[in-house]
């Protein structure tokens, strides 16, 4: 990312942007008492609402953003709710992911099908990815409004190659906050573990 991309995050951040986006992913939620459980990466975790629900389902959670606005939102909320994770500043397009290898990691909303693979890459065996990307689409739905930050039918399912496909969907989701979003949504296992 440019300079200018991470200094448009942090002025989104700075004012006010996804403050009320406070609950985490539905897809997330929906599936966390079947996810293994241990270490997790949150990547591009904005202002940490999946990584703040990991910690307090018992998770060790590593969260990575290249905006220090939202990481310092984040840190102020783990705070306040007495949660302890290890928050990352980081341009995950040029940067190097932490070497640590995960359980359980999210890309949740950032588009970049090249990363998906990266992440797969820092996996422990039997460790699950949750990705969820909007879906390129020509209904009036929440999200970017250029197809370069929707992925096209199938393309997250692509991004899977070497693990196990645990769960994939593509269509309309009514967000908790009552938004329509059109999305990809995908679980994936490294090795047998699993269902």
């Amino acid at each position: 990312m440019s300079t200018a991309d991470r200094d448009k995050w942090d002025e989104r951040y700075r004012t006010g942007s996804y403050s009320a986006r406070t609950h985490p992913t539905q897809l997330l939620a929906d599936w966390l008492e079947a996810l293994p459980r241990g270490r997790a990466l949150d990547a591009a975790c904005g202002a940490g609402r999946n990584a703040l629900f990991l910690a307090e389902h018992g998770y060790t959670v590593d969260g990575i953003d290249i905006s220090a606005v939202a990481l310092e939102r984040a840190r102020a909320t783990a705070t306040e709710r007495g949660l302890d994770i290890h928050w990352m500043q980081a341009d995950l397009e040029t940067g190097s992911l932490p070497e640590a290898s995960y359980d359980l990691i999210l890309l949740v909303r950032y588009t970049d099908a090249k990363l998906i693979a990266r992440l797969a890459e820092r996996l422990n065996d039997g460790g699950y990815l949750l990705c969820e990307e909007h879906l390129q689409t020509d209904r009036e739905v929440v999200g970017p409004t250029s197809a370069n930050f929707r992925m096209q039918p199938n393309e997250l399912l692509g991004t899977a190659k070497g693990l196990r496909v645990i769960y994939y969907r593509e269509g309309l989701v009514e967000d908790p906050d009552g938004r329509t979003a059109a999305l990809a949504q995908l679980i994936a296992c490294r090795g047998a573990a699993g269902f």
